[in-house]
């Protein structure tokens, strides 16, 4: 094993697993290791397409944090096999070895902070809708996601007559002042709530709801008032179910929906 600077055996660790290794001229564990990366990253990749929006959408994530643990520890034993097989034990300067592994802080955020944006988006009732009242002001009846509804059509339709009737109570001034300003302002006044929910199935309605101001005790001794929504008008009723996803998961999804 030769005595590679144990400085650039970890930069080399850092960029791809078993380079560090194949730099000390252990070709059998660098391979290795190249092949468990490899492996690893056709894991993580499979199992964040199959899981990341269903109901084991932790697994993914936990994957993808196991496997930038696994970089880190592969990368610091051929550091540390490399300051062995030199005799040498320098202090971290830049450009090496606490610098260097400091690097691999940036795909540990981008994974933990970047996953988020596009994972658990079926994993529960609430997340799908979340997902419709998004789309529900602007998108045409054709434009909505199918992974969002097993009838994207009927959906949409449904979507667009609770719109439509939206409108016509802002006109009538039947809503907030500001209803009429863009597509968004028209849910201002509306409530997307679930009113019942069982382990695979799930109903939801969208209201008109109306502020009412009701008198109120702090900490149960302080007189005051809080305001609480009054629903006035149902404007659209959803049916959420949980269907069968890969590896026993679940995907939430909108089966039917209907205007109020």
């Amino acid at each position: 094993m030769s005595g590679a600077a144990p400085g650039r055996v970890l930069r080399l660790a850092i960029l791809g697993w078993g380079l560090g290794d194949l730099a000390m001229g252990r070709r059998l564990a660098g391979a290795g290791w190249l092949i468990a990366e490899v492996a690893g990253l056709t894991a993580v990749a499979a199992l964040t397409l199959a899981l990341a929006d269903t109901t084991w959408y932790v697994l993914p994530f936990l994957a993808g944090m196991g496997f930038i643990v696994a970089w880190t520890a592969q990368a610091i034993a051929a550091y540390r096999r490399a300051q062995r097989s030199s005799g040498a034990f320098p202090t971290a300067a830049s450009g090496s070895s606490a610098v260097a592994v400091a690097w691999l802080t940036m795909p540990l955020l981008a994974w933990g902070t970047g996953f988020w944006l596009f994972a658990a988006e079926s994993a529960t009732p609430g997340a799908v809708l979340d997902r419709f009242v998004t789309a529900w002001p602007t998108s045409d009846v054709r434009a909505w996601d199918p992974s969002l509804s097993e009838r994207p059509g009927e959906l949409g339709e449904a979507a667009a007559i609770g719109r439509i009737r939206l409108s016509v109570m802002c006109a009538a001034g039947m809503l907030a002042d500001d209803c009429g300003e863009t597509a968004e302002n028209l849910l201002h006044d509306i409530r997307v709530r679930i009113t019942a929910e069982t382990g695979t199935r799930a109903t939801a309605v969208a209201e008109v709801v109306r502020f009412e101001r009701r008198p109120s005790r702090f900490l149960g001794i302080f007189a005051a008032s809080e305001l609480v929504p009054v629903p006035t008008e149902p404007i659209l009723r959803l049916d959420l179910a949980a269907r069968p996803a890969a590896l026993g998961s679940a995907r939430w999804t909108i089966v039917n929906a209907e205007p109020g």
